[in-house]
């Protein structure tokens, strides 16, 4: 850890602690992201009850796919941007 930190300072990274409020709003983006996730899923699965198709089927799995992975990314940029202090 140590050799990583030299490393950092060497290139220029500064670690900024978080804040109170910072911490708050990352947590505020993850549990929307788990919750939305969450919905998504229970969603899909009432979906795959209804469709026996296996075309079909294998639609819905991949539009699920698409939507848990914009809702990764939006939380990752949300937590990329508390980071930084832009909201």
């Amino acid at each position: 850890m140590e050799r990583l930190r030299r490393k950092d300072e060497e290139a220029g990274v500064v670690d900024v602690p978080l804040t109170d409020v910072q911490k708050a709003a990352i947590a505020e983006a993850r549990s929307l992201c788990e919750a939305r996730t969450a919905e998504r899923r229970i969603l899909l699965q009432s979906a795959l009850a209804s469709a026996f198709d296996p075309g079909a089927r294998e639609a819905l799995e991949a539009e699920c796919r698409r939507d848990i992975a914009r809702l990764t990314d939006d939380r990752d940029r949300k937590i990329e941007r508390v980071r930084r202090g832009e909201s």
